[in-house]
């Protein structure tokens, strides 16, 4: 059976703030300051270490009921994509990279720009709304078929 939550993942809590550290300039200092902006809009944020390679150390995830955003960083750019960043109200427009996408969106932080921290903490807060329905909803899903299932498959076994 799974667990309902994850104990707090020390292994890539300990990766991001090595990543940090390794980037020691723009890149780093920017990556940390988002990570606690996500702490501080949602206290329950599970940090996350995925996708590691032989040619790639990995990537940052920031995930609640599903992965609200991933923290890359380039040479140029440190990139947040949200997981659901299509579904997303963005009044501020603060979404400024893979616009085209069906589900996807991204938020490009260049060396010396701000971030609008309010706007910011209520798109990490919309997506961890945005991950929490899609949840429920094939919660919902499942629990309709799976009784049907299940019936199915008791008279099919008689």
């Amino acid at each position: 059976m799974k667990p309902t939550s994850r104990p707090i993942d020390e292994s890539a809590a300990a990766n991001i703030s090595k990543r940090i550290r390794e980037l020691g300039d723009w890149r780093g200092e920017t990556l940390a300051h988002v990570r606690q902006l996500i702490h501080d809009a949602d206290p329950e944020i599970q940090e996350e270490w995925k996708w590691a390679k032989p040619a790639s150390p990995g990537t940052p995830v920031f995930s609640h009921a599903g992965i609200v955003c991933t923290g890359e960083s380039y040479k140029q750019v440190v990139k947040l994509t949200f997981a659901r960043g299509a579904s997303i109200k963005d009044p501020k427009k603060l979404f400024n990279s893979s616009l085209e996408g069906n589900v996807r969106r991204a938020i490009d932080i260049r060396e010396g720009e701000k971030i609008n921290e309010t706007a910011f903490k209520q798109l990490i807060r919309a997506a961890v709304e945005a991950n929490s329905a899609a949840r429920a909803q094939r919660a919902a899903k499942k629990g309709k078929h799976g009784s049907q299932g299940s019936a199915y498959k008791r008279s099919s076994a008689a």
